[in-house]
């Protein structure tokens, strides 16, 4: 038996290839597919059947094209509808791969089709789980991302209650917990950063599970402190539902080298946003006026998604050289495939066409002290568990997720700082704000990090309710 876990940084998220005598089992797959298809054929085997823990809202899951590509049969738990051939399998149904079987818990809280697959091996014992967005380590899913009609967050949490304590805390403290999501996924509020765990650690170390626990208490911290979903949740909800365009084809449409003259027309004539993605350091210095950055070094796709309201909103993309298709393709994972073109020898060649230029200044942390001495503002754009936490005595807190709702608090003529944690959160709100006519926003490069070095009066409130 082989159980690899394929974990992807930015998205945060863990999807599974599964082998046993020849047979093959992926689950929550990425939606560029073709290295699962890869490694089966390597191993001489064979993509038996895709297990989808439930309709994902932070990724656009490689089910549909891996199906098409293998003819394996898609698996959804109790409730889900699909415009595609799916398997809509019952709680407990078994699946036999090789010599072991996946059984199918109806797990609903989540979303109301959330399921996990329970692991057993060819003697029949329970391995592992593979507890998708029901259960994380330190965490669980949130429970408001699926409200239909009458139903609410706290009804929502009310099944997820029964799911843990019916469905996933009976099994042995023994069995290996598989999620979908790590630390930095917006599908739960404090995820760990450890990837693979156990049922019993989780007992012991996650505050949903705690023994005792009442169903009332259980949604009150479950629902308690949660930030609105990001804009692009719904969107990609409907694209794994309904399907999607093949992502070989995305690639071969959205990777065209565009001269200086191409990519001007193109900007000048379209509603296109250009999409800047090389390092903050090489941006702060020289872009494109209006480009907005989003690094692709950073948090990328998540943070495309949280900030570009549109998945259909066409971009003409100004990358590393070399990283063209990477781009694109990690744009596509959270759905975004208008893609126009990329800049031709990247923003060297526009500054040696003589093109005009933007940029934006940069001081140091010890720079800013002065600043504030001087009664200069100063604003933090973290989340606001980590402004909570500590945070700068005078900043006001004007998190880059919601920084729309904050424009009318940014002054327009005199200058104002802003930083994150270590420099790429910042450049990016400060390129929004730039494009928006800000031309007074100034970096603190290093952020919080460089700024814990100075003299600079912090203060320490923590907020229980926050940081859970």
């Amino acid at each position: 038996m082989i159980i690899e876990q394929i974990y992807t940084g930015c998205l945060a998220q863990g999807a599974y290839y599964i082998e046993s005598n020849g047979e093959v089992a992926i689950i929550d797959p990425l939606r560029e597919v073709q290295d699962y298809i890869n490694k089966a054929a390597k191993n001489n085997a064979k993509i038996k059947y895709i297990f989808e823990t439930h309709f994902h809202a932070d990724f656009v899951s490689g089910h549909v094209t891996l199906a098409e590509k293998t003819g394996a049969k898609i698996i959804y738990g109790p409730t889900a509808k699909t415009n595609f051939d799916a398997v809509i399998a019952e709680d407990n149904q078994v699946f036999k791969v090789g010599e072991i079987t996946i059984t199918l818990l109806h797990t609903p809280g989540h979303t109301m089709e959330s399921s996990c697959y329970l692991l057993k091996d060819k003697n029949g014992k329970d391995h592992a789980l593979f507890s998708g967005d029901t259960l994380f380590l330190g965490d669980v899913g949130r429970p408001d991302l699926a409200q239909k009609g009458d139903l609410t967050e706290k009804d929502l949490a009310g099944f997820l209650f029964e799911s843990l304590r019916n469905k996933i805390m009976p099994l042995a403290d023994d069995v290996i917990v598989y999620p979908a999501h790590g630390a930095g996924s917006a599908c739960g509020k404090n995820l760990s950063k450890d990837t693979v765990g156990t049922i019993g650690n989780q007992k012991e170390t996650n505050y949903a599970l705690r023994a005792n626990m009442t169903k009332e208490e259980f949604i009150k911290e479950v629902t308690d402190g949660l930030l609105p979903p990001p804009a692009y949740f719904p969107l990609n909800v409907k694209l794994n539902k309904e399907g999607y365009e093949n992502i070989d084809d995305v690639i071969k449409n959205s990777e065209k080298p565009l001269s200086v003259e191409e990519f001007e027309v193109i900007a000048n004539e379209t509603d296109a946003l250009i999409l800047d993605v090389r390092h903050q350091e090489e941006f702060i210095k020289g872009f494109i006026p209006k480009s907005i950055f989003i690094g692709i070094n950073g948090g990328f796709a998540p943070w495309v998604g949280a900030l570009i309201k549109d998945i259909k909103q066409p971009i003409l993309l100004v990358t590393p050289i070399g990283k063209e298709e990477t781009t694109i393709t990690r744009l596509s994972r959270v759905g975004f495939d208008n893609v126009l073109g990329y800049l031709d020898g990247s923003f060297a060649s526009w500054k040696k066409a003589g093109k005009e230029i933007d940029t934006i200044e940069s001081i140091s942390a010890e720079t800013l002290k002065h600043k504030i001495d001087a009664k200069e503002p100063v604003f933090d754009v973290r989340k606001p568990g980590e402004y909570n936490s500590e945070h700068i005595k005078v900043a006001e807190n004007t998190p880059l997720d919601f920084l729309n709702d904050h424009i009318s608090e940014f002054p327009k003529k005199e200058n104002f700082y802003l930083h994150c944690a270590g420099g790429y959160r910042s450049v990016i709100a400060a390129s929004i704000l730039k494009a928006r006519g800000f031309h007074n926003v100034v970096d603190v490069a290093g952020g919080y990090a460089a700024i814990k070095n100075t003299t600079i009066e912090r203060t320490e409130a923590v907020c229980p309710s926050t940081l859970k």
